[in-house]
């Protein structure tokens, strides 16, 4: 008797990456122990401890969130909230560009979002962050909304946000973007 022919299934290289990446990195809940890092991160990132969206300010570090780790150490974190059916991802960083720590991270709050009834995440970004406008385009974001000249209202709470940003590109304008939640199939 003839032992049964193997099959092998061809994997994607990103496929093969992103299954190492999923071994390797832990997502977990924020815990209260992460909080002190998440304000340093903010402050660090956005010229303060808080952020503001819509003429509403977030302070990140007291909102629900995620931590990714590999091993002991952080290497990313996300915030968002819930406001009936919509979710706003108030904060994402990764400390690991082109890891794949972003794309998790986002992925548990579109997660949780979808748990909670959520019909669309959104997000706004600057002007001049291009590498975060390039990240939620390729995750399915459309730009919904451009607020012209709108970081000058926000530099009126928050003076340390910086007149010049990425790739030396002033910081003039936010831009919204949004992607709709989609039901899982049954």
């Amino acid at each position: 008797m003839k032992p049964a022919a193997h099959t092998y299934h061809a994997c994607s290289q990103e496929s093969v990456a992103r299954f190492f990446r999923e071994v390797s990195m832990r997502i977990s809940e924020l815990t209260d122990d992460d909080r002190i890092w998440v304000k340093e991160r903010t402050e660090l990132l956005f010229g303060g401890d808080f952020v503001v969206s819509r003429d509403e300010v977030h302070d990140p570090h007291k909102l629900p969130g995620f931590i990714a780790a590999e091993g002991s150490e952080r290497v990313g974190l996300a915030t968002y909230h819930i406001n009936g059916d919509a979710c706003e991802v108030v904060s994402i960083d990764s400390l690991c560009q082109f890891m794949g720590v972003g794309t998790l991270l986002l992925e548990k709050v579109e997660r949780v979002a979808r748990m909670h009834g959520c019909r669309k995440l959104w997000c706004i970004t600057t002007n001049d962050n291009l590498d975060a406008q390039r990240f939620f385009q390729r995750r399915g974001f459309t730009i919904s909304n451009v607020r012209l000249g709108g970081m000058t209202k926000i530099r009126l709470l928050k003076p340390n946000v910086p007149k010049t940003g990425y790739y030396d590109i002033p910081v003039r304008d936010e831009i919204e973007m949004e992607k709709p939640i989609l039901a899982d199939a049954a």
